[in-house]
């Protein structure tokens, strides 16, 4: 089969070339894909970011994202038949969707919203599983709640928006000039134009900042909080917590306290907390984003699509930062 593979971690790596096709097991689902978007953690991998986290082997396929058609199902597989269009984010350890098949585990798929094309449901399984387990799983926004997301027309910003407005929240976020009218039409109730104010003079008593962007304005997030308030990073530094949940080595553990200690004592002398996320696979959680995907109160937010003989340009284009939602690569 055809797919995007690196051979070795790097800025500009990457090829189409050939691949074995992947083998069944009896928990999975064997996947045709048909769109596949791009995320900045696909970026991240490339250049080996996570390679102390995730120890991937050469020759490695890229892509977290999926849309496609069921094709085989493994002999356990009781959820999912041969014909069904579905979506998912494979588990971290099997990435792979830049390419025709994929094998995926039956607890990371979820059948694909009837009202999208494969291209718009391609582009919702890791920005808004990342959202919803930032809003929902960790930090339980609830009704009349203040929230900050930063970046608010990128790829996790676009859809927490959303998600953020329908779990009742007043929504503030930041984003450049051309984009301010933009998210103000997803939903967001004040937005900051980070070219021309400094968000942390503006907003005050908040119960909860989404950051995806850098150290510096992740301590300046600790401003806007109230006491009680939470900042949760999805770009990190990771926590040791995080390390435990990952069942990474003790040595590692100690490395992700290191990195987050100093955030963390900044938080606790704000009296707020600080956390780190870092998405996974639910086809669970998948299903109820489904369901509001299908009744409108979530809309996919899909800036521009590339063909698959184009995966390095659109990897490129997202590393330039100016997508407006997410960008997919169909492959039929």
């Amino acid at each position: 089969m055809k797919a995007f593979l690196i051979d070795r971690y790097g800025k500009n790596t990457g090829r189409i070339g050939e691949a074995p096709a992947p083998t069944v097991g009896a928990e999975d689902v064997l996947i045709e894909v048909h769109a596949s978007s791009v995320n900045v953690l696909d970026s991240k991998i490339r250049k080996g970011e996570f390679k102390l986290i995730l120890p991937y082997a050469f020759p490695l396929i890229l892509g977290n994202d999926l849309a496609g058609v069921v094709v085989e199902v493994g002999s356990q597989v009781t959820r999912f038949k041969p014909g069904d269009h579905v979506y998912a984010r494979p588990p971290e350890a099997r990435i792979g969707t830049f390419a025709q098949l994929i094998a995926v585990n039956q607890n990371a798929i979820a059948l694909k919203p009837a009202n999208t094309s494969m291209a718009q449901a391609a582009s919702i399984p890791l920005v808004a599983l990342t959202a919803w387990q930032v809003l929902v799983e960790t930090a339980q926004l609830k009704q009349g709640q203040k929230v900050l997301i930063h970046a608010g027309s990128g790829g996790v910003g676009s859809l927490a928006i959303q998600l953020a407005k329908h779990l009742g929240a007043f929504v503030a976020t930041t984003t450049s000039t051309r984009n301010v009218e933009w998210v103000k039409a997803l939903g967001a109730d004040l937005v900051i134009d980070y070219t021309q104010q400094n968000f942390e003079r503006v907003l005050h008593d908040y119960d909860l900042v989404l950051n995806s962007l850098g150290a510096d304005v992740l301590e300046q997030s600790l401003k806007v909080l109230k006491p009680g308030g939470q900042l949760i990073s999805i770009s990190g530094p990771p926590t040791a917590q995080f390390a435990q949940e990952q069942g990474l080595s003790w040595p590692l553990q100690q490395i992700m306290r290191l990195l987050s200690l100093g955030i963390r004592r900044k938080a606790r002398k704000q009296n707020v907390s600080y956390g780190f996320v870092f998405m996974r696979a639910n086809g669970a959680q998948l299903q109820h984003i489904t369901a509001l995907i299908e009744a409108g109160i979530i809309k996919p937010v899909v800036d521009r699509c590339f063909d698959f003989e184009s995966t390095a340009e659109a990897l490129q284009y997202v590393e330039q930062g100016r997508a407006k939602g997410k960008v997919v690569v169909t492959l039929n």
